[in-house]
């Protein structure tokens, strides 16, 4: 665990309680059961089960809480023991690292704001907190999962958080039932996020800028809203999917790395040094 003073850990801190400012609520990690409750009920909002049912039974919640996960939640300003209007959980995992020695990551399993406070920063403060919580721990990457079709969330993940991709893991979850997933592959890209890299704190202090298309990148496009395609036409959903998956896993297999998304939201691949 890093010296609370530390000039990283505070510059974090700072961030976070900025983006919690902007966003208007309170971010705190959780520890008793009635607050895991309300967690708990911002991610069943988010991801609905046909029938009914919970996404993250309680005693598996309570068990990530009590071996030290980070299990968080944001609350209104005005409110802050109130009802949660986002959460976040996340559990160690471990990766190889550089040197060939197997080093401790944090995999942030589910991020989510309840409809009405999406749009509103929410995400951005929770990210942030979390990742004041990953350096505070000594803990020096973050990943997760992320669909490689919803443009917004590529913005967030690769301009506003300063994320970076390390894989694309095509029906990484094979099938999924809840309301958002049921029917689609679930081809994910993981998001690998240093989290006090030039890159990270760039992206604290006000998000990258779009990457420029330079000679020998390749460009991705992404839908308008794959969401919206995938109740309409889910025919049309999976031609965007099946495309976007060909694209992407050819060029990292040839080297290509995911350098972020230009000014119209598509991926930018760029060529290997």
């Amino acid at each position: 665990m890093s010296d609370p003073t530390d000039d990283a850990y505070v510059e974090a801190v700072a961030a976070a309680e900025a983006a919690a400012a902007q966003a208007g609520v309170v971010v705190r990690s959780l520890h008793t059961i009635p607050d895991l409750e309300k967690a708990r009920v911002v991610f069943d909002s988010t991801w609905p089960l046909p029938g009914g049912g919970t996404t993250m039974e309680m005693n598996l919640l309570r068990a990530f809480e009590h071996s030290e996960c980070y299990v968080s939640a944001a609350f209104p300003v005005e409110e802050p023991d109130g009802d949660a209007v986002g959460a976040a959980l996340a559990f160690l995992g471990r990766h190889e690292g550089d040197d060939g020695e197997r080093e401790l990551h944090l995999h942030s399993h589910m991020a989510a704001a309840l409809p009405a406070w999406r749009d509103r920063h929410v995400g951005t403060a929770l990210k942030l907190h979390q990742r004041a919580w990953a350096i505070r721990h000594g803990i020096s990457v973050i990943a997760w999962t992320f669909d490689p079709l919803v443009r917004r969330n590529a913005r967030f993940n690769l301009v506003k958080l300063g994320a970076e991709v390390s894989e694309y893991l095509p029906d990484f979850y094979g099938v999924m039932t809840d309301a958002i997933n049921a029917g689609d592959r679930t081809d994910r890209l993981m998001a690998w996020w240093v989290v006090d890299s030039e890159r990270a704190r760039i992206a604290a202090r006000g998000g990258l800028a779009p990457v420029a298309v330079t000679e020998g990148a390749r460009v991705v496009p992404l839908p308008d809203d794959i969401v919206a395609i995938r109740a309409a036409d889910p025919d049309e959903a999976l031609r965007w999917r099946l495309d976007v998956r060909a694209a992407m896993v050819e060029a990292l297999n040839e080297g290509y790395a995911v350098g972020g998304v230009d000014a119209d939201g598509s991926y930018v691949l760029l060529p290997p040094e």
